[in-house]
């Protein structure tokens, strides 16, 4: 009889430590279920943000490209971005990389400029202006070079014929380095004097039309190795010192 009753008490014991475990097995199952609910939860809500972050973002890109106005790829300039002048098949190409901020490129336009103008005139060899955008830090945020870059596309462009007069007399214009720049009503003006004066040239400079392009050119020519201005060559080859005289040398002996 007592063997009896200790027997039902120890199977009533086991019975007793089987449903605690099956008690903590369930409860450790629940909790697990409640972990995963609770993590997967968590892991939508930072999709969610992260969304409407990139959602956000995009809206407001979208909208300071469309305050700027259109962004647009020049269509008359040759591959490497450069406005060609003289004989577009000819064998002799003289390439000249400058900033309009840049007072070295002011002094070479004052020596070799009317050197170069006359060689395009006269049909032997081809001149190549490649405008790029390195000294916007000396106009105190007001991007003046990449502006006046952007003009000479929209000159370029539109008033071809007028872009050698309108190149020198913005040279001869050239604001000095840590102001503001010119600002755009006066390039528009100074394009109209050079009678670069169709409604498309002075909407291109107050727009920035080519603002894009010229951020790309010129990392595309610092990419060349070229991270000073002027930059002159002759069929690829550097002068390191364009005076007029260097420049007919180094032309007639790439002729030959």
């Amino acid at each position: 009889m007592n063997t009896s009753k200790k027997a039902s008490k120890g199977n009533g014991a086991s019975k007793d430590i089987r449903a605690m475990q099956n008690g903590d097995k369930n409860r450790r199952t629940l909790i697990q279920i409640l972990v995963a609910v609770v993590l997967i939860a968590l892991v939508a809500a930072i999709a969610l943000f992260i969304v409407n972050n990139r959602s956000t973002s995009g809206d407001a890109s979208t909208a300071t490209s469309s305050a700027q106005g259109p962004q647009l790829t020049p269509t008359s300039l040759t591959d490497n971005g450069a406005i060609r002048f003289g004989n577009p098949d000819a064998t002799t190409v003289i390439s000249v990389v400058e900033d309009f901020q840049c007072p070295a490129c002011k002094a070479f336009e004052s020596t070799s400029g009317s050197t170069l103008q006359q060689l395009a005139d006269a049909g032997n060899v081809a001149v190549d202006y490649r405008p790029i955008a390195i000294l916007d830090r000396f106009s105190n945020g007001a991007m003046y070079s990449t502006r006046a870059a952007n003009a000479s596309i929209c000159v370029a462009e539109n008033d071809r014929d007028s872009w050698m007069n309108w190149h020198t007399t913005m040279f001869e214009k050239q604001p000095p380095e840590n102001g503001t720049g010119l600002p755009d009503d006066e390039l528009v003006a100074i394009a109209a004097s050079a009678r670069a004066d169709s409604p498309e040239t002075a909407s291109c400079i107050t727009d920035g039309s080519y603002t894009d392009w010229v951020t790309s050119q010129t990392q595309s020519v610092i990419s060349e190795g070229i991270n000073g201005t002027p930059n002159v060559r002759v069929n690829g080859t550097e002068i390191s010192n364009p005076t007029p005289e260097n420049i007919l040398a180094a032309a007639a002996a790439a002729g030959n």
